[in-house]
């Protein structure tokens, strides 16, 4: 017997299930409750988000004009209440909800505990600047925990290779999603901590819900990162996702990309930048050698010229020892001297004619004051006169006589 039932193509499926969606008056015009999640703001300013309670979610799409409307910023985890429409999205027949309006409710479940968890590790002191590890300028290994098949992986490899192509990457493997993540991912930060290969680590995934990027908001990842060695880069979702990776980790990415770029620096630059300091280096040498040299020559100056200065001292006050002992010895002999005149003038004195004469002796002088030292010298009847010590007489020779030569008369 041949089925009275109608044969639909996909296409028309999706279509008649889609018209009956839009005649139901309860579908057409409703309101929902939930919690956001998966928040994504396309570039043309439409937004997509899922609505969650702890059953079941749905897809939702907010068109620009509506959205320009909010009077709050949508973000995962909030709560919100929804005014809008269902139908099926023919193309892909996935039933949906088209929100023209949100109302904002307050935050969802999932969103107080991440507030809750973040703020009792602030208190410990976990994000403290003062625990920040610096990230080294230059490394010799990166480590990277993430997914071997996520697309973050294949991003950071491009990064890296096009900046520092001969930089070695570690990867050590973990699930980024679902349960277990959590426990492998601490896993691996602990197994890149006691090899001690790597000396930056970088840990993360790319984009995706508050549910999808939850691993990274539990204890033991933060309990991972807190006590790892290594700087840790935390490199989550995309630049609008926080997690507790970013606030406990050494350095947040907005990006695993992003993450690459600070990780490692651009080989050329860094030529570039060595040759720039070693040009700067070389100046600076020949700059100091050049002032040195300078001074130097002025020391060298100075130097001769005290030497001269200390030479000239020197000779001055060789000289005034000079002059100083021809002084002495001056004066030694000027007294030797003056001692000597004095004796001898005592011994002349001795020996002067006064003294001749206070010993009884006498001067006869002729008539010529001549001193008479001969009889021959004079003739009877010669006036003379007879000098003594202290007076003179004069007389008249009368007559001579001849003496022995010792004064005795013959």
């Amino acid at each position: 017997m041949e089925s009275l039932s109608p044969v639909f193509s996909v296409h028309e499926l999706n279509e008649y299930v889609d018209l009956m969606l839009g005649h139901d008056p309860n579908l057409s015009k409703l309101t929902v409750d939930g919690e956001l999640s998966g928040c994504k703001r396309h570039p043309n300013g439409h937004l997509y988000f899922t609505l969650k309670d702890e059953l079941a979610s749905v897809s939702c799409v907010m068109w620009r004009q509506n959205v320009q409307s909010l009077r709050f910023l949508p973000r995962d985890g909030m709560r919100v209440r929804l005014v809008g429409s269902a139908a099926l999205y023919t193309r892909d027949g996935r039933f949906q909800l088209y929100a023209t309006a949100l109302q904002k409710q307050g935050e969802g479940d999932l969103f107080a505990a991440f507030c809750k968890y973040r703020d009792s590790l602030a208190a410990l002191g976990w994000f403290d600047e003062a625990q920040k590890k610096p990230i080294p300028k230059l490394p010799t290994c990166v480590g990277v925990v993430t997914s071997a098949s996520g697309a973050a992986l294949q991003d950071i490899r491009n990064i890296i290779g096009r900046r520092f192509p001969k930089m070695p990457i570690r990867l050590y493997p973990a699930a980024v999603q679902g349960g277990g993540a959590a426990a492998e991912i601490a896993n691996a930060i602990r197994r890149a901590d006691a090899e001690r290969v790597c000396d930056v680590l970088i840990v993360g995934r790319g984009g995706g819900s508050m549910e999808d990027l939850w691993a990274f908001n539990e204890p033991p990842v933060a309990e991972a990162i807190h006590d790892c060695t290594i700087p840790v880069i935390s490199a989550v979702g995309h630049e609008t996702d926080f997690s507790i990776s970013d606030f406990v980790a050494d350095l947040r990415a907005p990006t695993p990309s992003a993450a690459a770029e600070l990780a490692v620096p651009e080989y050329e630059k860094l030529q570039s930048g060595l040759a720039d300091t070693a040009i700067r280096l070389r100046n600076a040498l020949q700059t100091g050698v050049a002032a040195k040299r300078n001074r130097l020559e002025l020391l060298w100056s100075d130097a001769v010229a005290l030497r001269a200065e200390r030479k000239l001292a020197d000779a001055r006050q060789r000289n005034d020892g000079l002059l100083q002992a021809l002084s002495t010895e001056t004066d030694r002999r000027l007294e030797r001297t003056r001692q000597q005149t004095q004796l001898l003038g005592e011994h002349l004195l001795a020996y002067s004619p006064q003294k001749t004469l206070a010993r009884g002796f006498a001067l006869i002088f002729d008539a010529e004051r001549r001193i008479v030292t001969d009889a021959a010298a004079v003739s009877a009847g010669d006036p003379i006169t007879v000098r003594l010590h202290s007076s003179a007489v004069t007389a008249v020779v009368t007559g001579k006589e001849d003496t022995d030569g010792t004064g005795t008369l013959l």
